[in-house]
């Protein structure tokens, strides 16, 4: 059990059917039909198993955004049978832009969308009310704040007029994050009869101070939180997020490594750790997914030779595909760790005159002017190349059998003169045009801040250029992969399957999906136990780097230490032979099961029951 759990029965039992027939649960966050970062994949991939286990009584609370709902949301009519509807209903009549639907995600859950403008013409008094009832001061023209102010606003009236509509069952208001979460105390305030639950997914103010902070961990006890926050101007997000962690009933977080964030920076104890899962049925792939991992990777093939092969040749056979992803935090995602590895896995292999390459692909989001022309005429010129080898090979195939079938001599013909002198000419132009003498890019873009991007300095002055003899070569892709992309032309999960190993190795992640999304692809992957995720696995999952997950320890080790770690369980996955990759990945992809959100929402149904219990209790 996690040390942060209270042992009070209470916690220790899941709600029952009983329970949630007297229950109405409304989820609220402002990535409800809104994607705008991991809380969406949070919210969307729980709602199935919500939705099942809640049925009719569970509802999500979110922003209307027009463009996202007008793919995501489609309106349903309002039943008067229904409270939620009937509240909607209110609220409409009062002149506020509330929508009522579905949500079309698997599950299909019911929304209800408040449009943040509707009160906006009230602004001053919403930020007038959480300074003088909460010590909360919102700055004017925040658009964020000012945004969070009015929903919060939106989501006080639905609740409140909830309450007022259904008094024969409990209600609980669970709130994720401090976007959402400025009704909180003022539902208390008011003294408003629900139950209510505030979810941190990340501190606001620990995300700031760990990329800034070499010690974070170490210092993170003796932080005066006020004063970080003004330092770093979030002064008004960390005092929401407080006064919502104070105001709730329960109190939750992703992970005992956040939980310790909440202790000293929010100043409360969480009550229940909520892991987060997916819905591994969207992942599945049954036997398939050796089949998929072949035909992605000679996707991921064609790339390589493209951007590779008009400098030097290697054997793609003897070749691994390494990956990271996310957003670019340098520090806080272990880019700098991983950057470090690298660099002495290439010393090692090069040392060892090892016959492995190692690619390694960097995909994040950073700005950039455009694709590089030479990677992109590479690929182009590759593809001219493709098709000019298909005509020729058309033609031999058809000449060769003519005379094959003419002929009275059984040796194989010349087939050289079975070409066209065109095609000949145009194969030996094709050819030329594509070799060049210099070194592959390791950047596939022109990026705006060229000369100051963190990934390229550090690759420049540790001389990893992709030169021919480096083991370990790098493509840094400073954009997400999609079909659209020119240089790939696949989605990112399918990339993702297509690869050998993902490299995760973050500094400050509350919980990580990356290396929990590879892994319910079959891939196996390199996380540390300061992610939510590598914790979990190691408090949680027994042999778990014979099932295909790494953890590093960046909790008692130094920089150059995790390093160290990252490069030797680098070094020791290349080793493996074929066979015993493809039986990891057997056993990787099995394994997912255990983060199915169906075997991890018990937590949630902990927290669920401790909100109602203390509210009845008026604690």
């Amino acid at each position: 059990m996690s040390k942060f759990n209270r042992t009070n029965k209470v916690t220790n039992r899941r709600i029952s059917k009983s329970s949630i027939s007297k229950t109405l649960l409304v989820e609220v966050s402002w990535e409800v039909c809104n994607q705008v970062g991991g809380i969406y994949t949070v919210i969307r991939s729980k709602a199935p198993t919500m939705v099942k286990k809640w049925e009719e009584n569970y509802t999500l609370l979110g922003p209307y955004v027009h463009d996202q709902a007008q793919a995501a949301f489609e309106p349903l009519p309002l039943e008067e049978s229904n409270a939620v509807c009937r509240a909607v209903k209110r609220m409409q009549e009062s002149g506020l832009d509330v929508h009522y639907g579905e949500w079309l995600v698997t599950g299909k859950p019911k929304v209800v969308l408040v449009n943040p403008n509707s009160v906006y013409d009230r602004l001053g008094e919403i930020k007038y009310n959480l300074w003088d009832h909460h010590g909360i001061p919102l700055p004017s023209q925040d658009d964020w704040l000012d945004k969070s102010a009015a929903f919060g606003e939106l989501s006080r009236i639905f609740f409140s007029i909830l309450a007022e509509e259904e008094t024969s069952k409990n209600i609980i208001g669970h709130f994720h994050e401090w976007m959402s979460s400025t009704a909180i105390p003022e539902l208390r305030y008011e003294g408003v009869n629900i139950s209510t639950i505030f979810t941190t997914h990340a501190t606001m103010l620990g995300r700031y101070l760990a990329a800034n902070d070499q010690e974070f961990y170490h210092h993170l006890p003796f932080f005066d939180w006020e004063k970080e926050a003004i330092n770093f101007n979030i002064e008004p997000q960390v005092r929401i997020e407080r006064a919502a962690a104070h105001g709730a009933h329960v109190l939750t977080t992703v992970s005992e490594v956040t939980g310790q964030e909440c202790i000293h920076l929010l100043g409360r104890k969480p009550d229940e750790i909520t892991p987060n899962g997916l819905n591994i049925e969207r992942f599945t792939a049954l036997h398939e997914f050796q089949n998929l991992h072949k035909e992605y990777k000679e996707k991921i093939h064609q790339f390589v030779m493209a951007h590779f092969f008009p400098s030097y040749t290697f054997d793609l056979d003897n070749t691994l595909y390494f990956f990271t992803s996310g957003r670019f935090e340098y520090k806080n995602k272990g880019f700098d760790t991983t950057l470090e590895a690298l660099a002495k896995l290439n010393y090692r292999l090069k040392q060892e005159q090892s016959d492995v390459n190692v690619v390694m692909f960097f995909v994040t989001k950073r700005p950039y002017q455009s694709v590089n022309p030479d990677v992109l005429h590479s690929r182009a010129v590759m593809e001219e190349l493709r098709h000019t080898t298909k005509m020729i090979q058309n033609q031999i195939g058809e000449r060769l059998f003519y005379a094959a079938a003419s002929s009275d001599d059984h040796k194989l013909p010349e087939l050289n003169e079975f070409v066209d002198e065109y095609w000949k000419l145009r194969f030996r132009r094709t050819l030329q045009s594509w070799k060049s003498g210099g070194l592959p890019s390791v950047v596939t873009h022109n990026l705006y801040d060229d000369h100051n991007d963190e990934i390229l300095n550090f690759l420049r002055s540790s001389n990893l250029l992709n030169h021919e003899d480096d083991r370990v070569k790098v493509v840094y892709h400073p954009d997400f992969i999609s079909p659209s992309s020119p240089l790939f032309g696949m989605e990112y999960g399918q990339f993702v399957r297509g690869c050998h190993l993902g490299v995760f190795p973050s500094y400050y992640e509350p919980w990580g999906y990356t290396p929990l999304e590879a892994m319910a692809s079959g891939v196996p992957s390199v996380t540390s136990d300061l992610a939510g995720f590598g914790d979990y696995v190691v408090n949680n999952l027994q042999d778990h780097e014979e099932k295909g997950i790494y953890v590093i320890d960046r909790k008692n080790a130094n920089f150059d230490a995790g390093a160290d770690q990252l490069a030797y369980k680098l070094h020791k996955f290349i080793k493996m032979d074929r066979r015993q990759r493809i039986s990891q990945r057997n056993k990787t992809e099995h394994n997912s099961t255990f983060f199915d959100w169906h075997n991890l929402i018990h937590h949630y149904d902990k927290a669920h029951n401790l909100a109602i219990t203390r509210n009845k209790k008026g604690m």
